[in-house]
């Protein structure tokens, strides 16, 4: 039996695509090993979204090869789809496919034989392109990916070119794949995507909510979450009607990446603070508990001392529960790079200040649920202490044992760093 082994950078997108690769692997009689195994074939899902995933995937790309010199080496994704030639150069790999073709990496590996590099043909589809994933482990929430593409083009982003337009898939697909889901025992699915708010927009009368409606009618799925959302799409009627279906978490990631409207318009981000914060304020209006979760770049372009400053006032304005922060990493072929930087010394010292911020009002967002309950999906168990997230994103732990995939109602009783106790 051929063994074969993956490792996977970046976003849940690219964590899915891996699932159902290993699952393709498995049909055709392979053997899944860890990533440090000593394996026939490695394949590595890159990611590109910034300098350092561009580095780290090169580095996985080498430690492969030096895993094991005879193996086949595969690298995929995003930095296969954007540098395929700077790829193909590197003498450790031997097949390359891009971000999509994924589906046909048993027939490449299969069919090479070794005399010369490999590349699958990717980006050729028009349509979503079909991935199957019947088996998931060691987690207890499950992705399922609804979307991929996106048409949003951001000054800053490489991802419109590594993925390619908006795809949806079809909504009778996804219902499938959550009632396998839900025959595993899971009880919370992520749905994801590269801009999961455009769902729907390529296949006519329909939109993301349509599918969380329909995800929600399966019985014993008990909480369907966002990997993110734009705030565009979280109008009164979407959010009415996430609520109706009782299983919507009170969770949302809704990227900012600027709380300076200048920033924003050099960023070609389609809103401004204005309309956000009412975004904001809407979630809150129908999800009182709401964790709402953002990402921040520092340094982008021209950022002033005074821009800065705004972004800063206003995060602490929306009063995040959470913030994601990035210093501004620029990337080859997008308008961005044609700005004027700012000094590497400056973003590393806003990103630290705004990180004290993050870390103030984190804490005291999980702060004000002392003394109340939560209801917690509980994953995991060390030492007698079992911990999971709360429907809003706390991580929660309590005394308890094999009380792995289970939803309970917890008391809070303090904060303890990161987490919180209760009983």
């Amino acid at each position: 039996m051929r063994t074969v082994s993956f490792i996977t950078l970046g976003c849940k997108v690219n964590q899915y695509e891996t699932e159902a690769m290993e699952e393709k692997f498995v049909q055709s009689g392979y053997k899944v090993q860890g990533p440090d195994d000593l394996s026939d074939i490695y394949v590595i899902n890159t990611c590109t979204v910034t300098n350092l995933s561009d580095r780290k995937s090169r580095q996985m790309i080498r430690k492969c090869r030096r895993n094991n010199e005879g193996a086949i080496v595969v690298v995929v994704g995003c930095l296969a789809q954007t540098a395929p030639q700077d790829v193909e150069e590197m003498e450790e790999v031997d097949i390359i496919i891009g971000t999509t073709g994924k589906m046909d990496v048993v027939d490449a590996v299969e069919e090479f034989d070794g005399s010369k590099k490999a590349r699958v043909e990717s980006l050729k589809e028009v349509e979503f392109e079909e991935m199957k994933v019947s088996k998931i482990e060691d987690r207890t929430r499950a992705n399922i990916k609804i979307q991929d593409g996106c048409n949003q083009f951001c000054s800053y982003c490489i991802i419109p070119y590594a993925r390619g337009r908006i795809r949806s898939r079809d909504i009778n697909n996804i219902r499938e794949e959550a009632l396998r889901i839900r025959e595993q025992g899971y009880k919370e699915i992520v749905l994801t995507g590269i801009h999961v708010a455009s769902y729907g927009k390529d296949l006519g009368d329909i939109a993301l909510i349509d599918v969380i409606e329909e995800v929600a009618t399966i019985e014993g799925i008990e909480r369907i979450r966002l990997s993110s959302i734009e705030e565009s799409a979280l109008t009164n009627e979407f959010l009415e009607r996430g609520r109706t279906t009782g299983k919507l978490t009170d969770h949302f990631h809704i990227s900012l990446q600027s709380g300076s409207d200048t920033v924003l318009k050099r960023m070609n981000r389609k809103y401004n603070t204005r309309e956000y914060k009412d975004t904001v304020e809407r979630v809150r209006k129908f999800f009182p508990d709401a964790g709402i979760t953002t990402d921040i770049i520092v340094g982008f372009p021209e950022e002033t001392e005074e821009e800065f400053q705004e972004s800063f006032n206003f995060c602490k304005e929306v009063n995040f529960s959470k913030i994601h922060i990035f210093p501004y990493s620029m990337r080859k072929g997008t308008p961005a790079t044609k700005m004027k930087q700012v000094d590497s010394r400056v973003k590393k010292e806003r990103a630290k200040r705004l990180s004290l911020l993050e870390e103030e009002l984190r804490y005291a967002f999980m702060d004000s649920f002392v003394g109340k309950d939560l209801e917690v999906l509980f994953e995991r168990e060390v030492d007698g202490v079992s911990d999971g997230l709360s429907s809003n994103y706390i991580r929660v732990e309590k005394e308890a044992i094999n009380i792995s995939n289970e939803i309970m109602k917890v008391s809070i009783k303090n904060r303890i760093n990161d987490k919180l106790r209760g009983i």
